[in-house]
């Protein structure tokens, strides 16, 4: 279902008019096409006159009708392989060959395999990544021991993707995770690197499917993908989901339904255009997750661990918690294909997102002795408190991207530039005490024994106010050169851009007026930004099979990148948000090898990622106003990403990482002190999977997903570690016909309670057994 329809390899220059394109003359590009066309024309062959004889005259109307066909290599795509060549990650259709820098591609197949359904799911499947479980209820995604925001570094098809919500594949076509610092490519953030959700594109063909899948914790999920072409150039494509279950095994609900739409004309076509829309919405269970527990009342807090006894799908909130939200978006893009290799892409996108989370704290009640691995067993109770998020935010977000090859003393150059612009506006409700004329439900204790216990509050009964708005406008340019200075010799330099302008304003409540909200004095707390972006390569590719690169990277993170500024007092937020950005570097070196055959290819790599200047809190003051950037921190590891045939019967699939140092140079605030080794970076992780086709329609898979030990972050003073785990997943796959398959899928065999996603509070368990069976149809 993600085949796409190649434009062909010689389109004539078109006279239309651009109308989304016009936007990239706005910002300059239009006069980089005009010189590199310029150069390509001049270095273009002129082809011959034609002499035209009375023979081949009265042939002629016969020639117009005949049909050309030509004939060309096609990547495979979609459900039909692990191994791609290529991603869009690195702005415009790059060969994964020429990217120097770590990318691993999760493709649709293996997605499907995997049976995964969410983002956070998919990203498991990849080697360095953990989670911090933040106090929001939100994933706070580390990549390499670095934050991997979800507000800065998350993108669909190449547009930044700002907000919090659980992300669903229905609409997947693969992910990519661009790994270290590249804010040349996207802008702040991504320091950790990037994550690219790759949606599925219509194509020029008619071809349908639908998917059942049923399983355990009452989990019932439709999906259908509906490619429709609707003349020789267009097609629509209509995805559809829509997913229930009582408990998903890791103690929340399920309640979800999206859509997708997207058309596409001129397919092909000098220019090209895009509309697509895009719904999902959340109503869904939270599990906030379990407090750490000490071996005795007396231990020091480093001897801490996770709970005994537990079954991973256990439940301790509300029945009335909850975690609604919504994302929808429209996006219009237009790409105009100039003569030879040039090409000018411009997408608009507009979005709104909204959250809506009723949570419960679970902590130990005081209790004398204090709970303790001694004292531990069904009759120890848990508070619930009351973590409330919710908020709006709207964004709209502009950008063109222009490449073009061509030649220049004596040099082949293949030039990547492009313009970037948003506007972004969240605003965070805040809600009203008992004094100020809310209602503070009262949230009852449970116990270890009773999980489920079915109690709940009136959540309605809350009333909220307008408690912060933090309104940002961005601008970014940037202009990459990757040039061929020896026939095995590629050479790559980029430089970015940016400019950030920002205000943050909280709002006072006047308890004697209900509906009387005033800004608070001394806000907006303004900030601005200027910031350079640097990249540098070289690639050395002796042959079509392999690439050698060495490469360095810069990355930056502004205070408000998280849509909010830190801080509780003016003069705090005053200078929070005038404090200077973040800066952060990757040196990588590594390799892509391909097999003879093209089947299977490897990529490795060795890194350091260092952050510098993080943000500091001055000791020396008391109430915390003043700002340091004197934090240090850094990673050095080897990675390893495998992926393809073995045989043809034999496809694999493997991501691990081997993280040996990882430490605090110098220590950033009230966190990790200097010398230790910073939370979330377990030396191990990764995962491996394979599948084997035993008959013509029988396909088996297994495969393993671990993580070696691991701290808490930003844990104060000595961390305690928890324990590493892995997990096993097998499928089986039976295909009655070419159009009818039936699959089984076993996560976690075993039922393995573990730790996934940590916080020095406490932690939420992954998921425990999933026992789910699909029935795939094609028409």
């Amino acid at each position: 279902m993600s085949r796409s329809s190649h434009p062909p390899s010689s389109l004539t220059r078109s006279t239309t008019a651009l109308p989304l394109g016009a936007l990239a003359a706005g910002f300059g590009l239009a006069g980089l096409a005009g010189l590199s066309q310029a150069q390509s024309a001049g270095e273009a062959p002129v082809a011959a006159p034609t002499v035209v004889t009375p023979a081949a005259q009265t042939e002629t109307a016969d020639a117009k009708l005949r049909k050309i066909t030509v004939k060309g290599k096609k990547e495979e795509q979609g459900k039909t392989a692990y191994k791609v060549n290529s991603s869009s990650i690195g702005k415009g259709k790059q060969e994964l060959r020429d990217i120097p820098q770590s990318v691993t591609v999760v493709t649709e197949k293996l997605l499907d395999d995997r049976n995964v359904d969410t983002l956070k799911e998919a990203l498991h499947h990849t080697a360095g990544i953990t989670f911090m479980a933040a106090e929001g209820g939100e994933e706070d995604i580390r990549l390499r021991g670095f934050s991997l925001a979800q507000t800065g570094d998350i993108f669909v098809d190449g547009v930044r993707d700002p907000a919090f919500y659980e992300r669903d594949t229905f609409n997947y076509d693969r992910l990519e995770l661009l790994r270290g610092s590249a804010s040349m490519l996207f802008g702040r953030g991504s320091t950790g690197g990037a994550v690219n959700q790759v949606s599925k594109l219509p194509f020029l063909d008619n071809a349908n499917e639908v998917s059942f899948t049923l399983g355990n914790h009452q989990y019932k999920r439709f999906t259908g993908d509906f490619n429709i072409q609707t003349s020789e150039t267009a097609a629509l494509r209509l995805n559809v989901m829509a997913t229930k279950a009582d408990n998903n095994g890791a103690g929340s609900s399920i309640d979800k339904q999206g859509i997708a739409a997207t058309y596409r004309w001129n397919i092909g076509q000098p220019d090209e255009f895009l509309a697509s829309l895009y719904y999902l919405n959340n109503d869904n269970g939270i599990n906030y997750g379990l407090p750490w527990i000490r071996p005795t009342p007396t231990s020091d807090g480093s001897t801490a661990t996770i709970l005994p006894h537990q079954k991973p799908s256990n439940y301790y909130g509300m029945a009335s918690d909850y975690n609604r939200g919504s994302a929808q978006f429209a996006t219009l893009s237009h790409t105009h294909r100039f003569s030879g290799d040039s090409e000018l892409k411009t997408t608009v996108r507009a979005g709104r997102f909204e959250r809506n989370m009723r949570a419960s704290t679970i902590r130990f009640t005081a209790t004398t002795p204090a709970a303790s691995l001694q004292t531990f067993g069904d009759s120890t109770s848990f508070n619930r408190g009351s973590p409330l998020k919710v908020q709006d935010l709207e964004a709209i977000y502009a950008q063109s991207d222009y490449s073009t090859k061509f030649n220049a003393l004596g040099v082949q150059h293949s030039v990547l530039a492009g313009v970037d612009i948003a506007r972004e506006r969240r605003r965070v409700y805040s809600a009203l005490t008992a004094v100020q004329g809310g209602g503070v439900p009262t949230k009852p204790t449970t116990t270890v024994g009773t999980p489920f216990d079915g109690l709940s509050v009136d959540e309605s009964s809350r009333a909220f106010r307008l408690g912060n708005e933090y309104v940002q406008n961005a601008a970014g340019i940037y202009a990459q050169d990757m040039m061929q200075v020896a026939p095995a010799w590629k050479v790559l330099g980029g430089l970015r851009y940016d400019y950030v302008n920002a205000d943050f304003q909280r709002y006072v409540f006047d308890a004697t007026s209900p509906t009387n909200v005033a800004q608070e004095a001394g806000s907006p707390y303004g900030m601005k930004i200027s910031e350079l972006s640097h990249r540098l390569g070289v690639l050395f590719q002796p042959t079509p099979l392999s690439s050698y690169y060495l490469s360095y990277g810069t990355s930056f993170n502004t205070s408000g990148d998280t849509y909010s500024v830190a801080g509780n007092s003016q003069t705090a937020l005053e200078r929070a948000a005038n404090t200077d950005p973040e800066e952060s570097r990757n040196i990588e070196l590594g390799a892509k090898l391909d097999s003879e055959d093209g089947r299977f290819t490897t990529r490795l790599a060795v890194f350091k990622s260092t952050k510098f200047r993080e943000r500091n809190t001055d000791a020396t003051t008391v109430d915390g106003s003043s700002y340091l950037l004197s934090g240090k921190r850094h990673s050095t590891g080897f990675e390893v990403d495998a992926s393809g045939r073995l045989t043809p019967s034999f496809e694999i699939y493997g991501s691990y990482m081997w993280l040996p140092n990882a430490k605090i140079d110098q220590a950033a605030g009230s966190g990790a002190p200097a010398g230790q080794r910073p939370g979330l970076t377990p030396r191990h992780s990764g995962t491996v999977w394979a599948t084997y086709q035993l008959t013509e329609v029988l396909r088996v898979g297994t495969g393993v997903n671990f993580r070696s030990r691991q701290s808490p972050a930003d844990v104060a003073g000595t961390p305690w570690y928890v324990p590493g785990y892995a997990t096993v997943d097998l499928m089986a796959e039976y295909a009655l016909n070419n159009r009818v398959t039936f699959k089984a899928n076993i996560n976690n065999l075993a039922d393995k309670y573990y730790a996934d996603s940590l916080y020095r509070g406490h932690y939420v368990p992954g998921a425990g057994r999933i026992v789910q069976t699909n029935v795939t149809i094609k028409f």
